[in-house]
C-alpha cells in the first residue's frame, strides 16, 4: 500500500494563530478534502500569522520539504492591509495560474457582491501547487469544490502524483488518455 499523499494545509490568521479562536479554516479545508479524494492522504497543517515572510516559509517547506504535491491555504486573501497571503503565494511561485481565483471569484460572486474584493492567487512551486482560498468556511467549501475538478490533472502536469477523487463527490477532469 502506497504512503498516503501529503497535503499542505495553511491557515492564515494573526488571531487564531494567537490564539484568541480556535483556527476553523484549516478544519473546513481538511473536512472538503476528506470528501473528495480517494488517494490516501494526510495533512501537513500549518498556522501562521498574516506576515508575509512566515507564510513564504510555510509555502516554501510544505513544497521543497515535505514535498506536497498540493499546498491550500486560507485567510488573508481580502483587500486589507494585513491580507498579504496572495503576495506570498506569487513570491514563492514558479508560475501563476489565475483561472483558479478567476473561478473562485465567479462562484462566490453568486453568493455575496463582495466576491470582487477578495484576491486569491493560484501557482506552481516546482512539484507543488498552491491554491489560496478565502478565510470563511463556507466559501472555502465552495470555492474548493468548483476549481477541484481541474486539480489533479494539473498536479500530473508538473509532475506530481497521480490523485483520484470519488467521483460520485467531485469528478476529476483529465483529457482521453491522461
Amino acid at each position: 500500500m502506497p504512503a498516503p499523499v501529503p497535503i499542505g494545509i495553511v491557515t492564515v490568521s494573526d488571531r487564531a494563530s494567537q490564539g484568541v479562536y480556535a483556527d476553523a479554516g484549516g478544519p473546513a479545508i481538511h473536512a472538503v478534502l476528506a470528501r473528495i479524494l480517494a488517494t490516501p492522504w494526510r495533512a501537513a497543517a500549518r498556522l501562521v500569522p498574516d506576515e508575509q515572510p512566515q507564510i513564504m516559509s510555510a509555502l516554501t517547506a510544505l513544497a521543497d520539504r515535505e514535498r506536497c504535491p498540493l499546498i491550500i491555504t486560507t485567510g488573508g486573501t481580502g483587500p486589507a492591509p494585513r491580507d498579504v497571503t496572495p503576495e506570498a503565494t506569487e513570491a514563492v511561485c514558479d508560475r501563476l495560474l489565475p483561472g483558479f481565483g478567476e473561478l473562485m471569484r465567479a462562484v462566490s460572486l453568486r453568493a455575496v457582491p463582495t466576491a470582487i474584493l477578495s484576491r486569491q492567487a493560484a501557482g506552481t512551486r516546482g512539484r507543488s501547487l498552491i491554491v489560496n482560498l478565502p478565510g470563511k468556511p463556507s466559501a472555502i467549501a465552495e470555492c474548493l469544490e468548483a476549481v477541484f475538478p481541474a486539480i489533479p490533472y494539473c498536479i500530473d502536469l508538473i509532475g506530481g502524483p497521480r490523485l483520484e477523487t470519488d467521483p460520485a463527490i467531485c469528478k476529476a477532469f483529465r483529457p482521453q488518455g491522461a
